[in-house]
């Protein structure tokens, strides 16, 4: 076979939304669709469903013998075992072995890895990132996740699941995690869910305070409609992003200290707020590091869209193996 005919499936499961592609060896996305997440309480109903929007496009470029694979990004998604285990933000609870499903399922093999990884890797073959050997990814959506790359390798651990930052603890004791229960990590402050239950937090403390976002119900507020206030000068909209930035630049600054990247990428749909979120996040992340690590890391956007740079890196894990730090 050719190596012109050959494709491969790249598909993203976020917390909201599922996109998925079909990629061919140059990197270009052929055709994308998306489905729900959440909309099925097995995930064998999800393949299903999964499986009837992806299988005329499969048939479109000449059928599943010209495919070399599938490649899946998803949120606790295990590179060595193929399963998805214990996702906090997934219905499907415990470990689910989707790598295993989806091959039985499509007749074509499966591979997996965490979604952020995937954003990583999506970066590293096709983003900014190409000429960069030492970044960090950091994803902004319905949660916060992170692709760890040093010396031009994800890094996975020993048991697959490194890199979980937005897991980590930036305030101890702080706001509740519904989905982990526990307290204060950064994705319960800089994610899109986050940035909603800061916007609820300052409306409750400052009943006397005038603001558009009283405009909208509790189930209306999004991170969205904060965006939308803000950039009409609304000053509780415009303090939700200064203190999401100031929460992610702290962040930022710590993981900094750790691995000294020579870039940070930001990604995802929280980073549609440009520099209301940039300008404080780069501000606090620069007063919170040493000397040493001053003004050295770029802090940037994803160059790639929103959608593609997690198909791109999820369907090149079936083109080759990708370098790993275990």
């Amino acid at each position: 076979m050719s190596a012109q005919k050959e494709y491969a499936v790249g598909i993203d499961i976020g917390g909201t939304t599922t996109k998925f592609g079909i990629v061919d060896r140059k990197g270009n996305i052929l055709a994308q669709d998306r489905i729900p997440s959440n909309a099925h309480e097995v995930v064998e109903d999800f393949i299903d469903d999964l499986h009837a929007k992806l299988l005329p496009m499969i048939d479109k470029v000449g059928g599943t013998e010209n495919f070399i694979g599938i490649g899946m990004g998803a949120p606790n998604g295990n590179f060595y075992s193929g399963t998805i285990e214990y996702a906090p933000n997934l219905k499907w609870k415990g470990i689910i072995p989707i790598a295993d499903l989806m091959t039985k399922k499509f007749g074509l093999t499966t591979k997996l890895t965490n979604d952020a990884n995937a954003a990583a890797m999506g970066e590293m073959i096709y983003g900014c990132t190409k000429t960069i050997k030492h970044f960090i990814t950091i994803t902004l959506g319905t949660g916060v996740g992170s692709g760890i790359v040093i010396d031009g390798k994800i890094v996975l651990g020993h048991d697959g699941f490194a890199g979980e930052l937005g897991h980590t603890i930036i305030r101890p004791g702080g706001r509740l995690h519904k989905s982990t229960h526990m307290r204060g990590s950064l994705e319960a402050y800089a994610s899109a869910t986050g940035v909603r239950e800061t916007a609820i937090e300052l409306l409750t403390e400052h009943p006397e305070e005038e603001s558009l976002l009283r405009n909208y119900s509790i189930n209306e507020l999004t991170s969205e409609t904060v965006y939308e206030c803000a950039m009409q000068g609304d000053n509780i909209a415009n303090r939700i992003f200064e203190f999401t930035g100031q929460i992610l630049g702290e962040s930022l600054a710590n993981f900094i200290m750790f691995s000294s990247p020579e870039a940070i990428v930001l990604f995802g749909g929280l980073t549609k707020a440009g520099e209301l979120l940039m300008k404080p996040t780069r501000r606090y992340m620069e007063a919170n590091l040493l000397p040493i690590f001053q003004n050295k890391v770029k802090l940037i956007f994803s160059e790639l869209k929103e959608a593609d740079a997690a198909i791109l890196g999820a369907s090149a894990l079936v083109w080759d193996i990708p370098p790993v730090i275990r």
